[in-house]
């Protein structure tokens, strides 16, 4: 049994332009279950690239948040377009336990053909690995480091304001705040 007040951080991608080379900006809240924002951390990962496993690690295991975060919240298995996250690697690096937060169910085959035509297979394998997507209320999750019972405990702690963990969705906010001048959309 969490307490109320579990801390977390929720992930979040900024809007970016497909197809163009660069990098974009990530926010992370720690959160206090899901009425209390604690913090904000950042880094940039770059597009459909391969450094967002690396990037998080470095935000999370260099934070004063770090010893107190219980889960990280990542909204999809993707930042950046197709900058695939190791979810296995980011809970192995920094001994937090990782759930992957998804509103739709993936429409696997258009990702796989997506890949295939790009030539980057490899990052769909990354995103097999992380695991079955699992059912959990009215959304879906991946997970590593938590058993399915402690992240629906988790989720019905964070989620107090929608469908989506706050702290995911106040990343979202920021983080589309901070690139268009105002936020927008749904996490």
């Amino acid at each position: 049994m969490y307490k109320k007040e579990i801390r977390t951080i929720g992930i979040d991608d900024s809007p970016f332009k497909k197809f163009k080379k660069g990098n974009v900006i990530v926010i992370g809240t720690v959160f206090r279950g899901g009425t209390l924002l604690d913090g904000i951390l950042t880094t940039k990962v770059s597009i459909d690239g391969n450094n967002s496993t690396k990037k998080l690690i470095e935000m999370i295991n260099k934070s004063k948040y770090k010893v107190q975060l219980r889960c990280i919240l990542i909204n999809g298995i993707a930042l950046a377009g197709f900058n695939v996250i190791d979810i296995h690697e980011l809970n192995k690096q920094t001994k937090i336990p990782v759930m992957v937060v998804i509103r739709k169910y993936p429409n696997f085959k258009k990702i796989e053909d997506t890949l295939k035509k790009l030539k980057k297979q490899s990052k769909f394998k990354l995103m097999q690995k992380a695991g079955p997507v699992e059912k959990i209320n009215q959304i879906y999750i991946q997970r590593k480091g938590i058993t399915k019972k402690k992240a629906k405990e988790i989720l019905k702690l964070t989620c107090t304001r929608s469908l989506i963990p706050e702290p995911i969705r106040v990343s979202h906010l920021i983080a589309g705040g901070v690139v268009t001048g105002e936020s927008k959309g749904q996490a």
